[in-house]
């Protein structure tokens, strides 16, 4: 498990961000989550379609546990994804993103 690396973009600024290679399960940080979110971009450059889950550490009113969906990234393609304060769990302090394969998979992170 690897914490993923976020970058703000302030005012009228430039920034480059190169991308980094996932893990089969990444973190985020809620300090870099705040109140706002992240805006995830999975590069897929492998030979086939990949999976990537956002964990849903909640619950229902009822205490049933939260539901997560499984979203592809087709090969050669980019994958955008939000995570939000709702992501976090609050017993570990981060979300957690899983990925069903990581050869020549990368990302980059911005706060949004």
């Amino acid at each position: 498990m690897a914490l993923i690396t976020v970058t703000s973009v302030p005012g009228q600024s430039k920034v480059t961000i190169t991308p980094a290679a996932v893990s089969a399960s990444d973190t985020i940080a809620a300090s870099d989550i705040g109140q706002n979110g992240v805006i995830l971009n999975v590069i897929n450059g492998g030979g086939g379609s990949i999976n990537v889950t956002i964990a849903d550490p909640n619950t229902t009113a009822v205490g049933n546990a939260g539901t997560t969906t499984a979203q592809a990234v087709a090969n050669g393609t980019n994958g955008f994804f939000r995570i939000l304060p709702g992501h976090v769990n609050p017993a570990t302090g981060v979300a957690t993103v899983a990925y069903s394969g990581t050869t020549s998979v990368t990302y980059t992170a911005i706060k949004a």
